[in-house]
């Protein structure tokens, strides 16, 4: 009994003592990582694990707080923006990133449209800090504001951490930006999600609720223009009556 207990040890020794018994368990090992890390990549493409936005409504969109820019700041309630002739408003996510200047530029070039319709044209960012706004404001034709409790950024407020680096949609976004000629910087927040809205006059409504679900991902033009079609400026409402 205990000399085939031994020989059996022995066995077991000699099995790993063999150079490619132990070749053949770590490349099992690495075969394994690099499984689980292909499953992650796999998973963070998907948009499983997404933040999930919450529509917002007229009625919370009207009561929040807004503050000009000036030297001499006045707050002021978000419904002044489109009360008479309803508004496009972009809730910039970071005004120094390329990927926000890419979009802001691309709704800027919306304004000569908007400004046949009589539709104006806003901002609004979460934070004023340095000179971001300033240097935000050549790829955007339109007023800023700032929302400091970051209310235009939900109802539900979403963020995307570092999870967006591995996502293909996000380095596509990066590569189409600085193809276009666009440069950033890193000051400030950027990881809470922002979006763009389409708000008609009146209580018209929110014509277009774009959420950004992803770095980059930016609202479509054509869209916006759209939206921006339908609204009806209490002028004219008012006119009729």
């Amino acid at each position: 009994m205990w000399g085939s207990l031994f020989a059996g040890e022995a066995e077991v020794w000699t099995l790993w003592m063999d150079p490619s018994f132990f070749t053949m368990g770590m490349w099992s090992i690495g075969a394994g990582a690099l499984g689980a890390a292909a499953l992650a990549l796999l998973l963070a493409n998907t948009d499983i694990f997404l933040s999930k936005s919450q529509k917002a409504t007229l009625d919370y969109l009207e009561d929040i707080e807004l503050k000009t820019l000036d030297t001499k700041p006045r707050i002021f309630k978000a419904k002044e923006l489109w009360e008479k002739n309803g508004a496009v408003i972009m809730a910039v996510r970071r005004p120094g990133c390329f990927l926000c200047r890419e979009e802001a530029a691309e709704l800027s070039s919306l304004k000569p449209k908007l400004d046949e319709l009589g539709v104006p044209l806003y901002a609004v960012v979460k934070e004023k800090i340095k000179t971001e706004v300033k240097d935000f404001q050549p790829y955007f034709k339109g007023e800023v504001f700032l929302d400091e409790k970051k209310m235009f950024y939900g109802p539900q407020r979403r963020k995307m951490m570092f999870m967006g680096f591995v996502r293909l949609g996000v380095w596509s976004n990066f590569f189409r930006a600085r193809s276009g000629g666009f440069s950033g910087n890193l000051e400030g927040e950027g990881f809470i999600l922002g979006g763009v809205f389409v708000v008609g006059a009146g209580k018209q409504g929110i014509l277009l609720e774009h959420r950004e679900k992803e770095f980059g991902d930016k609202v479509n033009p054509v869209s916006v223009l759209e939206a921006a079609r339908k609204i009806k400026p209490q002028t004219l409402v008012s006119e009729k009556k």
